[in-house]
């Protein structure tokens, strides 16, 4: 690829996703690296409507959350979780601000990743926003969660396979 030797594309392309960690805490300077890359995401009018929520592994709302997914046990090894929500209220298009909180928690995974630290973009937990929200202490009249990112040092490698690009295009360019 022509683009080898470029920083961007390297992370992009060696990003993976880690679900195990080890015991080792993520210093506070790194989290707060890692939300400096989120909050320069773009979104549309420029309405940043994402807010966050760093729970860590020694408060009693990580476990809880934990309790919200069938992946408890890849929150329970997590140094700290992101969670990131949309504020309603800041809201002006649901599509565009969904595309918006995707484009902030890549951000924050390729943050994550540049510091050598591992996460994984939590999905599931979504599905029951009351249980989800109602575990962090959260209004759901106010927020809507989007994504937990539970984080850590790595004790794994990731790995992953794409499609061929050709099985993507819906034409030829």
């Amino acid at each position: 690829m022509p683009f080898d030797d470029n920083p961007v594309f390297q992370a992009l392309l060696s990003r993976r996703s880690i679900r195990k960690y080890t015991d080792e805490p993520v210093s506070r300077e790194e989290i707060a690296a890692i939300l400096e890359a989120g909050r320069w995401a773009p979104s549309g009018l420029n309405n940043q409507p994402w807010r966050f929520l760093v729970v860590t592994r020694d408060d009693p709302r990580h476990e809880k959350l934990a309790e919200c997914t069938k992946y408890s046990h890849i929150v329970r090894a997590s140094a700290a979780c992101i969670c990131v929500l949309l504020e309603k209220e800041a809201m002006y298009n649901e599509m565009k601000d969904h595309q918006g909180a995707g484009a902030c928690i890549q951000n924050m995974l390729l943050a994550i990743h540049a510091l050598d630290l591992g996460a994984v973009w939590l999905g599931q937990i979504v599905n029951d926003q009351a249980a989800s929200l109602g575990a962090l202490g959260l209004d759901e009249a106010t927020y809507e969660l989007q994504a937990v990112l539970a984080l850590g040092h790595p004790d794994q490698k990731g790995s992953s396979n794409r499609k061929e690009l050709s099985e993507l295009l819906l034409e030829e360019f």
